[in-house]
């Protein structure tokens, strides 16, 4: 049988008038915070401030050691030299850090932070992503730290893999260049006359074959 005591799942398992319980530990809000945590620090640059933000996200080790062992986002902090956003920004880290600790799905924030829109206008970082304002980055930053405790996937088949290559492929021999996946984002090596994709926010789409094709993320619309 399976019971529910204090925000713990319990299994156990009756071994003749004896039972033997196997707690598995979940995320909840009254988990206490251990001695020490893992951590992993991003740094954002814009072209808004000369200082940085570096961005720290402290993960949560649970059930250590088991097949249930999981890593989960505990607290977030964002430092830096300028203080211009500092209530906003303290603000936004203790909601955050509220929302890992209370557990469940917390992959709503990537969505929710990618669609803050600075009014003033947003700018292109290097690579060729528009980058709409310095929440939405804060969100790219988290949405990275998610994919690499294996929160979030790559959700890209290898159709659509192949499908990019070629489109990659053909923008190369009509522009006379090479195109090669993740370099060319390195080095913000799209073409120039490239517009902004609505879907990926990447300055990647160009004209191929009757239709706009993003060369970062696939979609396409044929006119």
């Amino acid at each position: 049988m399976v019971r529910k005591i204090d925000e713990r799942i319990v299994d156990a398992a009756v071994v003749g008038t004896a039972t033997v319980p196997a707690t598995v530990v979940q995320m909840h809000e009254k988990l206490e915070r251990p001695s020490s945590l893992q951590g992993t620090t991003y740094k954002i640059k814009t072209p808004l401030s000369e200082h940085s933000l570096y961005v720290t996200i402290n993960d949560i080790v649970l059930n250590e050691g088991t097949e249930h062992e999981l890593r989960r986002p505990f607290e977030i902090f964002i430092n830096s030299r300028n203080m211009d956003h500092f209530q906003w920004i303290v603000a936004l880290t203790r909601i955050m850090s509220a929302v890992f600790r209370k557990g469940g799905d917390v992959t709503f924030l990537v969505e929710e932070l990618h669609s803050v829109f600075d009014p003033r206008g947003g700018y292109l970082k290097k690579g060729g992503r528009f980058v709409p304002s310095l929440v939405s980055e804060i969100g790219d930053v988290l949405e990275t730290h998610l994919r690499s405790i294996g929160i979030l996937t790559d959700i890209t088949d290898e159709h659509q893999r192949r499908y990019l290559d070629e489109k990659r492929a053909a923008a190369a021999r009509l522009l006379g260049g090479e195109i090669e996946d993740g370099e060319i984002l390195e080095d913000g090596g799209f073409p120039t006359s490239a517009e902004i994709c609505e879907k990926c926010r990447t300055k990647a789409v160009v004209y191929l074959d009757g239709c706009l094709t993003c060369l970062a993320c696939g979609d396409s619309r044929c006119g």
